[in-house]
């Protein structure tokens, strides 16, 4: 144990008793809660004692500078206690947040925002809320450190901290998280556990007896627990944590509302104000005799030391890279500027590809891609949910990462979808790395959660979805995704593309590195395809959403607007509906989201003044807004041939003739 007077490395000598700091975190949560009469003050005042010793002795960071590429991450995956990581940024000194930006605490168009969210304030690392996101979150970050490590050794060398509470363990994805970053070694990792017995529903007991320690010992981590309010405890432990070869978890044992006279060890304080008069006698407990949002000059100056004790790091780092004759590469990976030489070459392959007249799955072309792109920017880093051969995900170009080697470019996450998907947002969120991976279209309902995150957070992630339909056969129902595109569809943010060929692929993948703030969940066959765009120009017809693939040979009709498979039984119902002298335009959609974006003047061109059928073998109601008719499935799918079941539920050349040739 570290005597209380002996300074750790880069620790800031204080004057003050490191309680009258922590006291501040915990008067500033307080009565940001009990000004908007909502939010979760027992946390904050729980955990005050850790976020205390560990921003103030350990985290590297500078205030001044908070998007120093070389900082320590510090991840709140217990979000609900926002007010601690806003009372942090505030005392530290963060230019971003002021008082008056605590004073509105979860008001409409405040930066403090009832859960911390990434896009709103300089120092929040990620959104957190959704329990057990943040720690998947962590261990994404952890992992792309040592990736990035492993190229700049001279240039990345930082820890990641996460503070989780008894919800975030008891989610699912902490498991596949943990698991994961025990295989890989992430040694740089610290985990916090807010230890205080107490979730929403009363004690912990009420719904767990696991032990943690053991659980995460048993995954491959150091663990142990300690005194979460004994500072000294908490120095020591972080201290030995860091010396670890394994990544650590160290339970916290903590007092929810800490301090609180009536409402401290009770789950009453986990969601709701302590009142204006338990907040007085908590004040009086803590011996803290201040108003409202009043902290002593003293106590902030002390924060402030603490908020600039990096600037020091961040002026030698900088000296370091402005050395470093991986300079360029670096600032450029920071950036999220990609290489110069990727878009020709990809050009080169739409080129060929369009000649090359034979079926191919989505899935393989979107393989061939990737054999371009992952040559062409080494910030591609793939993987597969254990589906690595079946999602075509691995290229040449990108050696395997395996535990203790970080230099290649391809993780095995095993069968862990959610974990995977939050592993990403990490990855995207620490930086210098373009995050992609596969699994099944159907398995996008694992990892939803993070889906929705990373499109809440405008990260640029890739899922790679294959075997998107009745398509894939014998697997049957519970492989077939029905309602799984519009279920995507809908998640705001999203761009859900559907390539119809190898050179649509080509051109869903460019939208997955060129847009911006966006991520991309790309849906991709299983079975062969025949190749429909037969130029292979510059231009990119899929970046509308959708276009004409066809264009009428007689006097115009009708419209079939399909999308994927579903294109080339379009293409067959408009060549035999030619030869009946019936003109009849085809246009693909890759993205029915993006061509709902697009201006009516170009919706209009694309579909003329005519009944429009729209085709895709999924329950869809994304083609509402201007189909006349819909085919598609209306149930479950079967295990049977693809050819079969197409023909079984109706999805069929024959049916789409039928169904125009009824509307017009």
């Amino acid at each position: 144990m570290i005597p209380e007077k002996q300074q750790v490395e880069g620790s800031v000598s204080s004057k003050l008793d490191d309680k009258k700091l922590a006291n501040a975190i915990r008067a500033l949560s307080m009565d940001a809660v009990e000004q908007a009469k909502s939010g979760h003050p027992g946390m904050p005042l729980g955990f005050a004692d850790v976020a205390t010793v560990l921003f103030k002795d350990f985290l590297k960071f500078s205030s001044k500078n908070p998007a120093w590429p070389d900082r320590d991450r510090f991840v709140l995956s217990a979000g609900h206690g926002s007010m601690l990581i806003y009372s942090l940024l505030y005392l530290t000194g963060y230019e971003d947040i002021t008082l008056e930006d605590i004073k509105n605490f979860r008001q409409l168009g405040a930066k403090t925002a009832g859960h911390p969210e990434v896009e709103m304030l300089a120092g929040i690392e990620t959104t957190t809320g959704p329990l057990g996101q943040g720690i998947a979150n962590a261990v994404g970050m952890a992992f792309a450190e040592k990736l990035m490590a492993a190229r700049f050794p001279d240039l990345v060398d930082h820890y990641t901290y996460a503070a989780v509470g008894d919800g975030c363990l008891m989610e699912g994805i902490s498991q596949e998280a943990i698991s994961f970053a025990g295989h890989h070694k992430l040694d740089k990792l610290i985990v916090l556990f807010d230890d205080n017995n107490i979730c929403i529903d009363g004690e912990v007991g009420l719904t767990t007896s696991e032990d943690h320690i053991a659980r995460f010992k048993a995954c491959g981590w150091e663990a142990f627990r300690i005194d979460g309010h004994d500072h000294d405890e908490i120095r020591a432990a972080i201290a030995k944590a860091k010396e670890s070869n394994k990544p650590t978890m160290i339970a916290c044992k903590t007092t929810i509302a800490y301090g609180s006279p009536n409402k401290s060890g009770s789950s009453s304080s986990h969601g709701a104000p302590l009142g204006a008069e338990e907040i007085e006698l908590t004040k009086q407990a803590l011996d803290w005799p201040y108003g409202a949002f009043e902290v002593p000059e003293e106590v902030l100056a002390e924060w402030r030391k603490a908020g600039s004790r990096g600037d020091q790091a961040v002026a030698d780092w900088q000296s370091k890279l402005d050395s470093n004759k991986g300079k360029a590469e670096f600032e450029r990976l920071i950036s999220g500027e990609l290489p110069s030489s990727w878009s020709e070459a990809l050009y080169e392959f739409k080129k060929q590809a369009s000649q090359e007249l034979k079926k191919v799955a989505t899935r393989q072309s979107s393989g061939q891609v990737l054999e371009v792109l992952t040559k062409e920017i080494p910030e591609l880093i793939g993987g597969s949910a254990d589906l690595t051969g079946s999602n075509n995900t691995r290229s040449s170009h990108t050696g395997d990462i395996t535990p203790g080697n970080y230099e290649g470019r391809y993780v095995y996450y095993g069968i862990r979808e959610h974990a995977m998907g939050a592993m990403m947002n990490g990855m995207a969120l620490h930086g210098g790395i373009i995050p992609y991976s596969g699994t099944f279209l159907v398995f996008s309902d694992y990892c939803k959660p993070a889906i929705r995150l990373a499109a809440l957070m405008e990260q640029k992630v890739v899922y790679v979805f294959t075997h998107d339909s009745i398509g894939l056969g014998e697997d049957g129902p519970t492989h077939q995704p029905i309602e799984h595109l519009d279920a995507l569809r809908l998640i705001p943010n999203l761009v859900v593309l559907r390539p119809c060929d190898t050179v649509e692929t080509a051109e869903c993948w460019e939208l997955a590195l060129t847009l911006q703030h966006k991520p991309v969940a790309l849906s991709l066959t299983r079975q062969g395809l025949e190749q429909l765009v037969t130029e292979g120009s510059k231009r990119n017809n899929s970046a509308n959403g959708g276009y004409v693939l066809r264009k009428e040979d007689n006097d115009h009709k009708a419209t079939i607007v399909a999308s994927g498979s579903e294109v080339e039984l379009a293409v067959a119902a408009k060549q035999q509906l030619e030869a009946e002298g019936i003109g009849v335009r085809v246009v693909s959609m890759p993205a029915v989201t993006l061509f709902e974006q697009q201006g009516q003047a170009y919706i209009k061109g694309c579909l003329g003044d005519v009944p429009v059928v729209a085709v895709e073998a999924s329950k869809s109601l994304s083609y509402n807004r201007f189909a006349d008719k819909f085919i598609g499935m209306e149930s479950f799918g079967a295990s049977a041939k693809a050819t079969d079941l197409y023909e079984h539920f109706g999805i069929t050349t024959k049916r789409i003739i039928n169904e125009v040739k009824e509307l017009i």
